[in-house]
């Protein structure tokens, strides 16, 4: 079965920084999409940016973007998530998933491989 396993949560300031990173071990793949989601105390869970195998195509939540950037290195079959200019509402339990699809899906539904999750807290 495939394991998820992720890494660099923290503490930061706003305006900080943080890599999170997420390894994928057990059965091999070949292709299939990766991405971040977040869920907030009292919040649902949320989209945050996704990349497909080839890392040729990549899709980032509007609260992200130009802050954010997605990234995944096949021969360690790794996901990176830079979040750059950190602000309080970023806080939240940030978990990677994974599945056997071609394309970027932003509802978790499609995904069957989660993470165990990590916590990223930004305090003002």
């Amino acid at each position: 079965q495939v394991q998820l396993v992720e890494s660099g949560g923290g503490l930061v300031q706003a305006g900080g920084s943080l890599r999170l990173s997420c390894a994928a071990s057990g059965r091999t793949f070949v292709s299939y999409a990766m991405a971040w989601f977040r869920q907030a105390p009292g919040k649902e869970r949320e989209f945050v940016a996704g990349i497909t195998w080839s890392g040729g195509s990549t899709v980032y939540a509007n609260s992200v973007k130009g802050r954010f950037t997605i990234s995944r290195d096949n021969a360690k079959n790794t996901v990176y998530l830079q979040m750059n200019r950190l602000k309080p509402e970023d806080t939240a339990v940030y978990c990677c998933a994974a599945d056997l699809t071609t394309v970027v899906h932003t509802s978790g539904d499609p995904y069957t491989y989660w993470g165990q999750g990590t916590q990223v807290t930004v305090s003002s």
